[in-house]
């Protein structure tokens, strides 16, 4: 049973916060805690958990951080293999808790630091015997956790008809939209993306927004989840971060920022339709970064509010660097892009 009360299960809960009339943001203060939590427990349960035992895993960023709070309650020693992309605030937190956090410096062709981690995780495993891996990019235990938010979502707002929000690993939009439609099997659902993320398509390549996108298509994104895709540009996700910020007092990460931007503009042509965006984290770790003018002046960014529409292209290939859109009409990977692309994806 978990163990309400204690700072994972504050943390993990998110709250429903009125934006316009037709408006949500679904507000985290750390949303990887959802499968973190669950992950870990029910592998404990099943006993592919040992007490004692390692934990290992790939992150650059708040899974790691969500396993870090739960192990160090749990008294679990935690390996984190990142790279040299992960903030040095995170880091320092991380070890704060007790994790390693194992740094890996080569990117892969075709995998970018994503797949060099994967491969030191199976080097770490492999020498340890009884650790475990929560592997959040293949365990279906990931989007399978988020049912709990759903449950939320439709006892606090009843009918839902449009869910937007990041995607990473695929768990939180796959698996929300997916319990969602149980109940409202017209759910429309949009997953924001980045410009040269390989998982709606684009080729591979280095990216200024973090958190979402990925150098590998994880088993979890299931794309015959969702109707449309937005590629976003960091420099309008952190204009709209800081206005998200000014406008309603939410403080949150850029990503959120990326998925109001893409909500508030659906919200405003669908006034008949309820939508909720999905805000993933607090703000604290980018006080020096997104809320902070100087920086995003060097960075030829702007806290001004971002305005604008996306452009509507018809493949993943047409979308530039901007905000664009494509109705991806819940087809698969290879739908759209064909069955070679998707295979190098």
């Amino acid at each position: 049973m978990p163990a309400f009360g204690d700072v994972v299960e504050a943390y993990r809960i998110p709250v429903v916060v009125r934006l316009t009339d037709n408006l949500y943001a679904l507000a985290y203060r750390l949303m990887k805690m959802v499968p973190a939590r669950h992950i870990m427990r029910q592998a404990a349960d099943q006993g592919l958990l040992e007490p004692g035992a390692t934990v290992v895993e790939t992150t650059s960023g708040t899974f790691g951080l969500a396993l870090a709070m739960e192990c160090a309650i749990t008294d679990r020693p935690l390996v984190l293999v990142s790279d040299p992309v992960i903030d040095a605030p995170l880091r320092r937190r991380l070890e704060d808790l007790g994790a390693t956090v194992d740094i890996v410096r080569e990117r892969a062709p075709g995998g970018g630091y994503q797949a060099t981690r994967l491969a030191r995780v199976a080097e770490l495993m492999a020498a340890l015997p009884s650790a475990f891996c929560p592997e959040q990019y293949t365990n279906p235990a990931n989007p399978a956790s988020y049912a709990l938010v759903a449950d939320l979502l439709a006892d606090q707002l009843g009918q839902v008809d449009c869910l937007v929000g990041p995607v990473g690993s695929g768990g939180s939009m796959c698996g929300t939209a997916s319990a969602l439609r149980e109940a409202y099997p017209d759910l429309r659902a949009i997953g924001v993306d980045t410009h040269r993320s390989v998982l709606f398509g684009q080729p591979d390549g280095l990216r200024a927004l973090r958190g979402l996108g990925n150098s590998l298509v994880p088993a979890n994104l299931d794309h015959r989840q969702f109707d449309e895709v937005h590629w976003v540009d960091a420099g309008r996700a952190y204009a709209a971060t800081r206005d998200l910020h000014r406008r309603h007092a939410l403080f949150m990460g850029p990503t959120s920022g990326a998925s109001y931007l893409a909500g508030a503009w659906w919200a405003a042509r669908n006034p008949d339709a309820l939508t909720v965006v999905v805000l993933p984290d607090e703000g604290f770790r980018y006080l020096d970064t997104v809320y902070d003018d100087g920086w995003l002046t060097a960075g030829g960014w702007s806290a001004d509010a971002p305005g604008g529409r996306p452009v509507t292209v018809s493949g993943a290939a047409d979308a530039v660097d901007g905000w664009s859109r494509l109705l991806w009409g819940r087809r698969s990977l290879a739908e759209v892009v064909g069955a070679d692309l998707a295979g190098v994806a």
